[in-house]
């Protein structure tokens, strides 16, 4: 069941959050549940969690989604790319703390979400799990790596400079933020949530470059994917079995969720587009079991092996 409420962020602006949950959760014997808290990306909405949905509900964890400020149906006028969002991440946080309905929390963000994360989570240990999708390492970085791939013959660099200097002012005047001063990857040497990295090795946007550097300096447990497809592609079924079992280990079970874990089989769902969806509703079908190459599944089982514990391969 979905429920639609409001959160408040630091500057007093409305957050429009949705969180899904089962229908009857005292029928469970569980008073607080493990959620899955979705950021999504630049230019976009909460509307992106609903590809989650279904997958998170399977494991018993909850979904709880919202709009940054700037973003959506939310209040504010501008985003920053995860200098002020993290802040958003805090309050609401905080919030699904105080409603006592929550155990262990995860953040599932990608790219500017992704970035978010990062950016809270060196200075929260309370989380469980980071799953990040596509973040960048330094948004100076990104801008300079996208005009050296502009088609333009001339590209000086006291003119690339200059330009540079233009929008940080801009962007200072309008929002408050240094974009020099944006470095995910900055703090990531003192978080230790386990963390599950991925990119697309095709990333014009964002170059995949910027997911192994992070990668490389996490301090925390980590396990790398990279996968076929560009910044907005489509995410293969495959990775969506190595995390449902990612949220299983890292939730879950600290949460005391009983029962084993349950078969890794996602892609055996029905498409989305055939599952039977309401607005305040959540169905979840199980599905006829699907076919897949040799090639998917190889590259399945060493990314659930990569996923466990050292303990468990040694078995």
């Amino acid at each position: 069941m979905r429920s639609d409420l409001q959160v408040q962020n630091c500057k007093g602006l409305s957050l429009e959050c949705s969180w899904w949950k089962p229908k009857n959760p005292q029928l469970m014997g569980q008073s607080a549940w493990p959620c899955v808290v979705c950021l999504h990306g630049n230019s976009s909405c909460r509307l992106e969690a609903l590809q989650h949905v279904r997958l998170v509900l399977m494991r018993g964890i909850t979904v709880f989604a919202f709009d940054f400020a700037g973003c959506g149906q939310s209040e504010g006028d501008h985003i920053t790319l995860g200098y002020n969002e993290r802040d958003d991440v805090q309050e609401v946080i905080k919030y699904l703390r105080q409603t006592e309905e929550v155990s262990t929390i995860a953040l599932w963000g990608r790219s500017m979400g992704a970035a978010t994360a990062l950016l809270h989570g060196h200075r929260d240990p309370s989380i469980a799990a980071l799953i990040l999708d596509s973040p960048f390492a330094s948004l100076e970085m990104v801008v300079r790596e996208l005009i050296d791939r502009m088609p333009i013959r001339c590209k000086l660099g006291f003119m690339v400079n200059t330009a540079m200097g233009m929008v940080r002012r801009s962007v200072r005047k309008r929002t408050g933020m240094d974009i020099l001063k944006l470095k995910p990857i900055e703090n990531v040497h003192t978080c230790f949530i386990p963390s599950l990295f991925i990119a697309g090795v095709n990333d014009e946007l964002i170059d995949p470059h910027h997911t192994h550097d992070i990668y490389e300096a996490y301090a925390g447990d980590k396990n790398i994917v990279m996968i076929e497809g560009d910044h907005n592609s489509q995410r293969p079924q495959y990775l969506a079995d190595g995390i449902s079992i990612f949220l299983y280990e890292r939730l879950c079970l600290p949460a005391g969720l009983p029962g084993e874990l349950p078969p890794t089989n996602i892609s055996g769902m029905l498409p989305a587009a055939m599952l039977p969806y309401q607005q305040d509703d959540v169905e979840i079908t199980p599905g006829i079991s699907g076919q897949r190459s040799s090639s998917e599944l190889a590259v399945q089982e060493a990314i659930l092996m990569s996923l466990m514990s050292p303990a468990d391969t040694a078995m």
